[in-house]
């Protein structure tokens, strides 16, 4: 009897270590197969540009492939949803980025609470916009905007790629916190918002640095600001908003999340391949290139992240009054 007891008991703790197991050697496993990186962005921007050069550094550490799978339409909302139904085994993952944040508020009434069902993995990096005026302005700086537009309310046409982008949220925030009044005009997508600064047709813009930066140096656009609290290197010669304006930042950023309920160890081993992936000198160059900011951290860093913009960019979207197209 005492041997059948003693014979129980170890089989009983071996069964109740086996779940703890499995999902370690799940873990080591992993990725088994081609993950998915799912984006709400079309081919071409700066957010598909980013997730293409994360699958593939991350194909090539983990010795599987990072399948990048374009849904846009929504405002990001049909991609996001697509990833958070997913069964949380690591296979389906998103590329988040400030439309996340932005959309909890811009949206009336959502089907998901993004922060309660995401399970952050990592940051990537973040980039800054760039105020832009038309060079027929008589406008050469911050103060010169900020004059100019004072003198005449609601006469510069501030041009977006849409309502509730970072473009349209980064000038409602100067807005904001100078009082001024331009006159937004969303388009559909910031190339032809662009075309139509380049034509003088729009008088002001809030544009992505990787998308502006070649119109300023060739002076098709005159560039007054950068829109993060630090130059950048692609354009050394702008200094910050806050320089003139200070508490004002907006930046775009990107970062990996996957459904609630994805193992630890799986979004540990995540984080740790990216965070490898943007300490190497081939990943730090190539972003600098289009002058990002890399984003090292732990997936709770990440998380805060995406909580901090969620609360920032809810009092901009309530101030400026912005509604979806």
């Amino acid at each position: 009897m005492k041997f059948q007891r003693r014979q129980f008991l170890q089989l009983a703790a071996g069964a109740a270590a086996l779940p703890f197991a499995s999902g370690n050697a799940s873990a080591q496993a992993y990725p088994a197969r081609p993950v998915r990186l799912v984006i709400g962005y079309t081919p071409g921007g700066s957010a598909d540009l980013t997730a293409r050069l994360m699958g593939q550094w991350l194909s090539e550490k983990l010795g599987q492939s990072f399948v990048i799978e374009n849904r846009p339409g929504g405002g990001t909302n049909i991609a996001t949803e697509s990833v958070l139904r997913a069964t949380p085994d690591g296979y389906t993952l998103l590329l988040v980025a400030p439309a996340n944040a932005i959309n909890a508020t811009l949206y009336d009434k959502l089907p998901f609470d993004f922060m309660k069902e995401m399970e952050p993995i990592a940051g990537i990096i973040r980039f800054p916009n760039v105020v832009v005026v038309h060079p027929s302005l008589p406008i050469k700086s911050i103060p010169e905007l900020i004059a100019y537009a004072k003198a005449n309310p609601g006469k510069l046409n501030m041009a977006s790629s849409g309502n509730g982008s970072t473009i349209h949220m980064s000038g409602e925030l100067f807005k904001m916190l100078t009082g001024i009044n331009m006159q937004h005009v969303p388009y559909r997508g910031g190339a032809p918002a662009l075309t139509d600064m380049l034509s003088g047709q729009m008088q002001v813009m809030f544009d992505n640095l990787p998308t502006c930066a070649e119109h300023v140096k060739s002076g098709k656009l005159r560039g007054l600001a950068i829109t993060s609290t630090t130059r950048s290197e692609v354009l050394p010669d702008l200094p910050p908003v806050a320089d003139f304006l200070p508490g004002y930042e907006a930046s775009a950023w990107y970062g990996l999340a996957a459904p609630k309920g994805t193992p630890p160890e799986i979004v540990d081993r995540l984080n740790k391949a990216v965070n490898e992936i943007l300490a190497d000198p081939k990943a730090k160059a190539r972003f600098a290139e289009i002058g990002a900011i890399l984003l090292p951290g732990s997936a709770s860093d990440f998380g805060k992240l995406v909580a901090d913009e969620t609360e920032k960019w809810s009092k901009v979207v309530k101030f400026a009054g912005a509604k979806v197209d």
